[in-house]
Formats: C-alpha cells, sequence, structure tokens
C-alpha cells in the first residue's frame, strides 16, 4: 500500500512537471535559415510561423519559385529544431522512471 502511494505522489509530480514543460514549450521560439540567410522563419512551440524574412535581393518576379522553395526548406528546418527540443525536454523529464525504449507518452 505504501508503494503505491509514493506511485501516486510521484505521478502527481510528473504530471506538474507535464503542464510546466508544455507552457515552456508554448513560449518558446527557434529560428532556422535557408539560402545562406537569404530566408529566415520563425516558429513557436505549436509549429506556427511567427515570422518570415526574406532578403529584398530575392523579391522579383522570375523567382517567385525559388522563394517558395526556400522558405519551405526554413520552415522544414525550424520544425525539426522545435520537434527536437520537444523530445529532448521529454527525455529529461521522464529519466529514471521505468518507461519501455520507444513508448510515446500522450503528450
Amino acid at each position: 500500500m505504501r508503494d503505491m502511494m509514493g506511485m501516486m505522489k510521484k505521478a502527481k509530480e510528473m504530471q506538474a512537471r507535464m503542464q510546466k514543460m508544455q507552457e515552456e514549450i508554448a513560449d518558446m521560439e527557434v529560428t532556422a535559415q535557408s539560402g545562406g540567410g537569404l530566408v529566415s522563419v520563425t516558429l513557436n512551440g505549436q509549429g506556427q510561423i511567427k515570422a518570415i524574412t526574406i532578403d529584398p535581393s530575392l523579391v522579383k518576379p522570375e523567382e517567385a519559385e525559388i522563394i517558395e522553395d526556400l522558405i519551405m526548406a526554413a520552415h522544414n528546418e525550424a520544425k525539426a529544431k522545435i520537434e527536437t527540443a520537444i523530445a529532448e525536454k521529454t527525455q529529461e523529464m521522464t529519466a529514471g522512471l521505468p518507461i519501455p525504449p520507444g513508448f510515446k507518452l500522450p503528450f
């Protein structure tokens, strides 16, 4: 019975830490660049684009497709950075818990 109380206490602590981590993730912002810095994209913790910066030298009608490709590349890199940061924070929080390898938490 004593172990059950300890597990419940740990579960409550973990829940509080998860809530705090989710708030931290929501406040995160990362910026990635493509084209040698000609295009940059900033995403928030939910993967939403917060800002796009395009170097004026790229804004030529005949280069519209290049701009689109550069924006997509920068967005994908920024999103990958957010996903890596989330995975690292989750791993830090669950360190020491007996969770099977590859088990995905439902958060």
